[in-house]
């Protein structure tokens, strides 16, 4: 159903000789957050272009959930560990589904 999903697009740049530490500490933390039950995705993409540039792509079930994963003790961990990392502070927009949840 249309509108029942959050998405949160993250954007990261990273400084460049901390690219390896970044993608490490992001990849455990999405091993984590697709765990969570209001997760519905938890994607982590990397610019062809510009290695030092990443996307994450969050999908929850609802607002509740993106909230429920500030809280949790990965996500707390991730975001102390790559706050030094950033070449920038990290952006992020907020989105809602217009296709049916099933196209996830």
């Amino acid at each position: 159903m249309p509108n029942t999903l959050h998405v949160v697009l993250v954007h990261v740049h990273v400084q460049p000789h901390l690219v390896e530490a970044f993608r490490v500490a992001t990849l455990a933390n999405a091993r984590e957050s697709v765990k969570e039950p209001g997760v519905a995705r938890f994607d982590v993409v990397q610019d062809i272009g510009d290695p030092t540039r990443f996307v994450l792509i969050e999908v929850y079930h609802g607002p509740a959930g993106a909230a429920a994963h500030k809280e949790t003790a990965h996500y707390c961990r991730w975001r102390d560990e790559v706050a030094a990392m950033m070449a920038e502070p990290r952006t992020s927009k907020k989105y809602f589904n217009v296709t049916e949840d099933a196209t996830w």
